[in-house]
C-alpha cells in the first residue's frame, strides 16, 4: 500500500533518538513448555528517522547484552554465558532496518537485519505507529509499538534440554521480541 505523508497525522520529517526512559525492549520465550518468561533490557539506543516519502525512513537500534533482566538474578547471569547471549564476546544485539511496507497509515512491516551472537538475519516487525506529538515538556515526540519472533538457534544460540518426565523443552526455540518506543525528536 502506499502512504504518503499527509496520509499520517501529524507525520514530521526528522531524526528522532529513543528516549530509553519511556521505551521497553523485551523478550518472552516458553519454558518448559508450561509458562512463559519475560525479560527486558535496560540498555539501548536508536535512532529513527522519518524521511520525506514514509517508506523511505529508517530505524537503527543497539541493545547492551549484559542489561538483560527477567526478574532472576541467577537466570540473568547464565543467559549472558555462551549457553545463550556470550556477552563477553558480543555485547550487543544490533538492528539495521532496510525496507519498510506500510498496509495503513498506522501499521507498517519493518523488515532489516539484526545481529545477535555475530549473526545477521533478516526478520520483520509488525510495527504500529502511535503518534507524533509534543509531551509536556515541549519536545516533539513519535511513539512506534513492533512485534517480531525469532528462532533463537538461526543465531546460534543451541543450548537446551528436554524435561525428563514431560519432554518438553527447558527453553523454547520461538522467542517473541516487543518493543515499545517513545523517541525525541533531534535538535
Amino acid at each position: 500500500m502506499t502512504v504518503s505523508a499527509e496520509q499520517i497525522p501529524g507525520y514530521e520529517a526528522a531524526t528522532w533518538n529513543i528516549d530509553p526512559v519511556h521505551s521497553e525492549v523485551s523478550f518472552t520465550v516458553r519454558h518448559m513448555g508450561i509458562s512463559k518468561v519475560k525479560g527486558n533490557f535496560a540498555d539501548f539506543s536508536g535512532t529513527i528517522v522519518t524521511a520525506a516519502n514514509p517508506v523511505d525512513s529508517t530505524v537503527e537500534a543497539t541493545v547492551q547484552v549484559a542489561s538483560v533482566s527477567t526478574n532472576n538474578k541467577d537466570r540473568d547471569q547464565h543467559l549472558q554465558t555462551s549457553d545463550f547471549f556470550a556477552a563477553d564476546e558480543f555485547p550487543t544485539f544490533e538492528f539495521k532496518s532496510q525496507n519498510i511496507e506500510f498496509q495503513s497509515p498506522q501499521e507498517a512491516k519493518i523488515t532489516g537485519e539484526l545481529t545477535m551472537r555475530g549473526v545477521t538475519k533478516e526478520v520483520t516487525f509488525d510495527a504500529e505507529l502511535g503518534a507524533f506529538g509534543e509531551d509536556a515538556y515541549g519536545q516533539q515526540r513519535l511513539g512506534l509499538s513492533a512485534k517480531t519472533t525469532v528462532e533463537r538457534s538461526d543465531f546460534g544460540i543451541e543450548f537446551n534440554a528436554a524435561v525428563e518426565k514431560t519432554g518438553n523443552l527447558v527453553v523454547s526455540n520461538k522467542v517473541v521480541i516487543e518493543l515499545e518506543l517513545s523517541a525525541v525528536k533531534a535538535a
